[in-house]
């Protein structure tokens, strides 16, 4: 009997199975703590964008939590390469997830678990839909506060998405498609699998503390310097948000995505600004085009498209 993997893949127990069909154990910690770290990687037109990023980050959450497992970096980049290669898909959410594991029957003692490792392949995740980019998206600036990074390291990506979700209720609640949220000094932060960029007088800035370090914020930082636009890492008090020429969400679920109003104004005149367009374009352009991008070894030449 030949498996149906055109919904995904995942990888289970050494095992590729339907990602329809993926299971784990109720009693992981990783389920009932929400004691795990992730990484998401995506495919986009047969390549995996910076990967091996993607892989080292996620060793390097693992480190900070205290877990470890059995597999090395190539071998994890093998069976990501697996999930979408089975899959057969050519523009595809790719996700790793280390959890605590089953601890032994009556302990809390995180150090008793063995740790698990899970990936699994599925069609691209949009944040914003290509047709909602096209007239920009509209945000809210939540009043939920983003956890604070002295509790936990917000450069460490995890399960923790609480005050992020309630975040998103937020959003829907004012008519807005995405909220950011703040810190309890009324900064800027970042939203649910996001970060934000604003546009000034010809420069960036973005959130530089409790935010997740996104691998599409690091490459807009690496092509404004390459396009000699000046790009500030710093605290962004609200005020300085609504008052972008410019703002720009961005993660590995849709890359660069414009925002058009924000709080339900209008940001600058309401349209797509340039610099927005430029970085929009180059960011495409390097999803196909990237020394690092890392070639889908699929399995048959009938490559099946998404739908």
């Amino acid at each position: 009997m030949i498996s149906d993997y055109s919904e995904g893949v995942a990888y289970i127990d050494d095992h590729y199975v339907p990602l329809r069909d993926a299971r784990i154990p109720i009693t992981d910690r990783g389920f009932l703590r929400s004691d795990a770290t992730y990484d998401v990687a995506h495919v986009w037109k047969g390549n995996f964008f910076r990967l091996d990023d993607h892989i080292e980050r996620f060793f390097w959450s693992m480190e900070q939590l205290r877990m470890s497992l059995p597999l090395n970096h190539a071998e994890i980049r093998h069976i990501l390469e697996q999930c979408v290669s089975k899959s057969g898909l050519r523009d595809a959410y790719v996700q790793m997830t280390c959890t605590r594991g089953v601890p032994p029957r009556g302990s809390r003692d995180p150090r008793e678990c063995t740790n698990r490792f899970y990936a699994f392949s599925q069609p691209f995740v949009w944040i914003a839909t290509q047709q909602q980019q096209q007239r920009g998206v509209s945000m809210v600036i939540s009043d939920v506060q983003r956890i604070a990074p002295e509790a936990l390291d917000t450069r460490i990506k995890n399960f923790h998405w609480l005050d992020l979700t309630m975040g998103i209720f937020d959003a829907y609640d004012q008519g807005a498609l995405v909220a950011v949220l703040s810190d309890n000094a009324g900064n800027v932060t970042e939203g649910a699998g996001f970060n934000v960029f604003s546009v000034k007088g010809g420069a960036l800035t973005t959130p530089e503390r409790n935010v997740f370090e996104g691998m599409t914020r690091r490459t807009v930082i690496d092509m404004a310097r390459q396009f000699g636009i000046p790009c500030q890492l710093t605290a962004m008090p609200r005020a300085q948000l609504k008052d972008a020429d410019e703002i720009f969400i961005t993660s590995t679920a849709g890359g660069i995505m414009p925002v058009t109003q924000l709080d339900g104004r209008p940001v600058g005149d309401g349209q797509i600004g340039p610099m927005t367009q430029q970085l929009q374009r180059s960011y495409w352009h390097r999803t196909s085009s990237d020394p690092r991008n890392t070639p889908v070894p699929y399995e048959n030449t009938m490559e099946k498209e998404n739908i």
